[in-house]
């Protein structure tokens, strides 16, 4: 049978959202470009993008629900089924991988008792497997609700989704304090976090992802020895007979004309 159209929100929710997404409607000099930031506002009334929600950013926008569909399901940071209040996704790509992240995501299901893309019985957390988080240097990393829990065990994840079922404060490792994914996906709509010291507790990124940074900038960052500074073995041509032994300053230094 053909699916009947998707109601509308109340009156007041209508109100509500109707002002929320003429302001973030004014941000874009056309109206369509907006409907990222109001799939995202739709997602924070209820906790996923409803045929509800659908329809409400096809008719703020003048497009039709098929379009507004085919961008809902092409992004998977949009969700299309009811999901926890904290999504804990697990890092397998490769690095976070090979460092433990297929361990903790396999050791979770089974201690959650849920899949991937699975909610736990209390509504309180979806787990997922994720892609690159651009935090390799904090491998294995999981995220929940887009903060950072760096260098994860088994152990330690597992304790943390203990301690978010139970009510307990959990603090990323770096980043914004925890908030519910519906208080998320306002946020990541456009609109402020108006928590205090939320936005001053904002993460950044780790020593090894700076390291290329500070060296373009002609900072110190430590020793870097190219393979071309080895040992040459006594005896190999074009060494005169003898042991070309290591810069002991290093590349970079002066008369190092390899470290340029």
């Amino acid at each position: 049978m053909p699916e009947l159209p998707a109601p509308g929100y109340p009156a007041d929710v209508r109100a509500r959202l109707d002002a929320d997404a003429k302001e973030v409607i004014a941000r874009y000099p056309d109206a369509r470009s907006a409907l990222l930031p109001l799939l995202h506002l739709v997602q924070s009334e209820e906790g996923y993008v409803t045929r509800t929600g659908v329809r409400f950013c096809a008719e703020t926008l003048g497009l039709t629900t098929a379009e507004v569909t085919a961008v809902a399901t092409f992004y998977t940071m949009y969700r299309r089924k009811a999901s926890g209040d904290y999504q804990v996704g697990v890092c397998t790509n490769t690095l976070c991988a090979v460092m433990g992240g297929d361990a903790i995501f396999d050791e979770l299901k089974e201690h959650l008792g849920v899949g991937n893309n699975e909610t736990t019985e209390d509504g309180k957390v979806t787990l997922e497997h994720i892609e690159c988080n651009a935090a390799c240097d904090f491998a294995p990393v999981v995220m929940v609700n887009w903060e950072f829990f760096d260098n994860q065990t088994p152990e330690s994840a597992k304790a943390m989704v203990d301690d978010l079922r139970a009510g307990r404060p959990v603090s990323p490792t770096r980043g914004a304090p925890l908030c519910t994914f519906k208080e998320t996906a306002r946020i990541l709509a456009g609109f402020p976090d108006e928590r205090e010291g939320a936005v001053e507790a904002s993460g950044g990124a780790g020593p090894a992802s700076l390291t290329g940074l500070r060296l373009a900038k002609g900072e110190a960052a430590g020793r870097i020895v190219s393979p071309r500074h080895a040992e040459v073995p006594a005896g190999r041509p074009g060494t005169d007979q003898q042991t070309s032994a290591p810069d002991p300053a290093g590349p970079g230094t002066a008369g190092s004309e390899e470290g340029e």
